[in-house]
């Protein structure tokens, strides 16, 4: 059985933090996901739930895994084991204040965004690329 976090609990900052960037995820495989991004990023926050538990390669679970979307891919709910928060402009500004707010927790960003990239890893937060939670 997995140990998988309780998202409608208030995050434990003694687990470490999974941030997924929903859009740059979702984009990173040519399925058509643009015909329907609601959709896509549900299929993604249903894929992240497995990680929970076990994690990463680079972040061993359990975890706390958040999901930001934004866009149309507004209106996805949180399940069990991954927390979707939406952005009410941009994600990369979203995803950015979440990585300050874990200021001194293990926080773990999944994004091929090299601009993203540069502005968390300034606030200690280590990244990954998409393989990481695409297989």
């Amino acid at each position: 059985m997995t140990n998988t976090p309780d998202t409608t609990a208030a995050p434990d900052p003694a687990l470490p933090l999974l941030i997924v960037d929903g859009a740059n995820v979702v984009g990173s495989v040519p399925d058509g996901w643009w015909r329907d991004r609601r959709g896509a990023a549900e299929r993604l926050r249903d894929r992240l739930v497995a990680y929970a538990g076990s994690g990463t390669a680079e972040l061993p679970g359990p975890l706390e895994l958040v999901l930001v979307v934004e866009g149309a891919a507004r209106g996805v709910a949180s399940v069990p084991g991954v927390r979707v928060v939406e952005a009410s402009g941009s994600g990369d500004d979203r995803i950015v204040e979440l990585a300050a707010e874990a200021a001194g927790r293990v926080c773990l960003l999944v994004t091929a965004d090299r601009e993203l990239r540069r502005r968390v890893t300034e606030l200690g937060a280590r990244v990954t690329g998409p393989r990481a939670v695409l297989g």
